[in-house]
């Protein structure tokens, strides 16, 4: 049973105030994931060294669930648009880390996450081999603080990474 008219009827306009054709269109579930993930998606990849690297896998875990805000976990660099660094950054793990970065795809995100992260830490005052930030290295685009962060300040620095991308990326501008 077909829906459309008999080629050669003459069909009537809609009423004012009744629905366009475009109304009853249909949009597929792959259709809406396009749309979703296009504002608000961002794929991670895990960039965990030590304790804050705990509460990462919990932020990802069932109880908090990241999935259900946009985040998905990726092993691969050029898959993820999203690198969270989670923890100490020594200055040998420094080369891997830029590395890593280097090969994500642009647009590319940084979440700085935990006070290691952020400014070296406790570690930084008695230790020749910790980084002082990661944004000597990298571009952070939020930094999570806490020492570890709970899963909730990971949740509410990455909302916030997705306030920041809608308004700098020309699809999110309201037409």
């Amino acid at each position: 049973m077909s829906r459309e008219p008999a080629k050669g009827a003459v069909v009537p306009p809609p009423a004012p105030g009744s629905p366009g054709p475009e109304a009853h269109v249909m949009v597929g579930s792959a259709d809406m994931f396009v749309n979703w993930s296009r504002k608000s998606s961002l794929w991670y990849l895990l960039f965990a060294t030590a304790c804050c690297g705990i509460e990462l896998m919990q932020t990802g875990a069932s109880r908090y669930d990241l999935d259900r805000f946009g985040a998905v976990f990726r092993a691969s660099p050029r898959q993820s648009d999203l690198m969270i660094v989670a923890g100490t950054v020594t200055h040998k793990m420094a080369e891997r880390l830029k590395r890593l970065y280097d090969q994500m795809p642009d647009p590319k995100f940084v979440i700085s996450m935990g006070s290691c992260a952020n400014t070296g830490g406790p570690f930084y005052k008695d230790s020749y081999c910790v980084v002082k930030g990661v944004d000597l290295l990298v571009p952070v685009d939020v930094y999570v603080p806490g020492c570890p962060p709970r899963p909730e300040a990971l949740i509410d620095g990455i909302l916030q990474l997705q306030k920041i991308i809608e308004k700098t990326r020309n699809f999110a501008k309201k037409v």
